[in-house]
């Protein structure tokens, strides 16, 4: 399952694999887009972005934008530097959302300016459909559909004006992504049908095979369609894929905690558990130096993943609580605790504590289960009849239920 914010919103993402070179002059080129001295310029800057050092990609887009400062390419980059700085935990932190929707309403007027001198201009297309679908997918991440439907059917309306245009393979991420998720919407989110109308159906098929060709082929858009391809296979229980692109991932970009727990979660759901309990450990080293991007929501994957290691494989109960209570700690922190992940760590410590016999520690982590879960999660459930089975033990005992 995605994220909430995962919606067919995203008409079109955009990456520049983005040293130093003779940049062409605003007006002799038709576009920023396609001259490959900017491309050359700019490549160190987003491959910093992705690693997560902002700094250093930061100032190679102030370079960019003190050369155009009325293009939107620059403060595009901005906002999606801002963007991945939100990535690791964009459900729990709205700090960045103000700046963010900032640079992208900027670049958003600059290509209005392009499009007023030329109605032609490949760059005020691109970047009007690329800043509406990043303002779209945030706005669906807060829950403002209304907002969401708008930036996203604004994005999709330049991706349709601007087909024809001889783009190549990178408008394809945008028609790939559209028509994955305008169909997966349909199926998984009932509630968002009646929106969903005013969008035109897609392919599912088809959308995975134009992202494959992106990922292959494409120079701007090549590792957003990777990573958006991970989730996909993921979804469609193609496992092994998602984990070859993972891999490739975190091993490109290893400072980047996204990807690094992503890469984590297909070790542990394709098996890989002496390979996973190593990256994440890793990742809870990370944490604990304060390495930046790293925190509490890839702290509760983590954890997770090695208590359940302890508990299943190694066989180290000490080290499988300590982990579970590492997650439930994390899930607290980040108001998390309706998560599957606090949820069953706290089952598990539950379950641990009960073979040992330990009635009064098994009550106290199945009484925080009811606390925090939703009456009908298979946990709650659990805890439910755990504690009518052993009413009487417990009053016994003199635990107050």
């Amino acid at each position: 399952m995605l994220s909430k914010g995962t919606l067919p919103f995203i008409a079109l993402l955009f990456l520049c694999r983005i040293g130093h070179a003779q940049l062409p002059d605003l007006d002799s080129v038709s576009s920023l887009l396609n001259d490959i001295s900017v491309q050359i310029e700019i490549t160190e800057g987003v491959d910093n972005m992705y690693n997560f050092q902002f700094e250093k990609a930061e100032s190679r887009f102030r370079w960019l934008k003190s050369n155009y400062p009325r293009h939107p390419l620059p403060y595009f980059l901005f906002g999606l530097s801002n963007w991945w700085k939100m990535m690791p935990n964009i459900e729990g932190s709205e700090k960045y959302d103000e700046v963010f929707i900032s640079y992208m309403d900027s670049s958003i007027v600059f290509a209005e300016e392009l499009l007023e001198k030329n109605e032609e201009s490949i760059d005020a297309g691109f970047f009007l459909a690329a800043a509406h679908s990043f303002k779209g997918r945030l706005y669906s991440e807060r829950e403002s559909w209304t907002r969401a439907a708008i930036s996203g059917k604004k994005a999709l309306n330049y991706l349709e004006n601007w087909r024809d245009k001889d783009l190549g393979v990178e408008f394809l991420f945008g028609d790939g992504l559209y028509n994955y998720y305008s169909v997966w919407i349909r199926e998984n989110y009932k509630a968002l049908r009646p929106i969903m109308w005013f969008f035109p159906k897609g392919d599912k098929e088809k959308g995975i095979e134009q992202l494959k060709k992106v990922s292959q082929e494409s120079f701007y858009a090549r590792i957003e369609a990777m990573m958006w391809l991970i989730k996909i296979y993921r979804g469609e229980d193609q496992k092994k894929q998602a984990l070859l692109l993972s891999e490739y991932l975190n091993s490109q970009y290893p400072d980047n905690p996204y990807f690094h727990r992503y890469y984590a979660r297909m070790l542990y759901e394709t098996g890989k558990y002496t390979e996973m309990s190593e990256v994440s450990s890793e990742i809870l080293k990370r944490i604990e130096s304060k390495k930046v991007g790293y925190e509490e929501i890839s702290g509760r994957y983590a954890s997770f993943y090695l208590g359940s290691y302890y508990t299943t494989i190694n066989k180290n109960t000490e080290l499988a609580k300590e982990n579970f209570l590492k997650t439930v700690d994390f899930s607290e922190k980040s108001s998390m605790t309706k998560s599957g992940y606090c949820l069953y760590a706290l089952s598990y410590l539950a379950g641990l504590y009960e073979e040992e016999k330990n009635l009064e520690e098994t009550y106290y982590y199945y009484k925080k289960i009811l606390d925090y879960a939703d009456k009908k999660h298979s946990t709650y459930k659990e805890a439910k009849t755990f504690i009518k089975k052993n009413k009487s033990e417990l009053k016994k005992a003199g635990i107050d239920i």
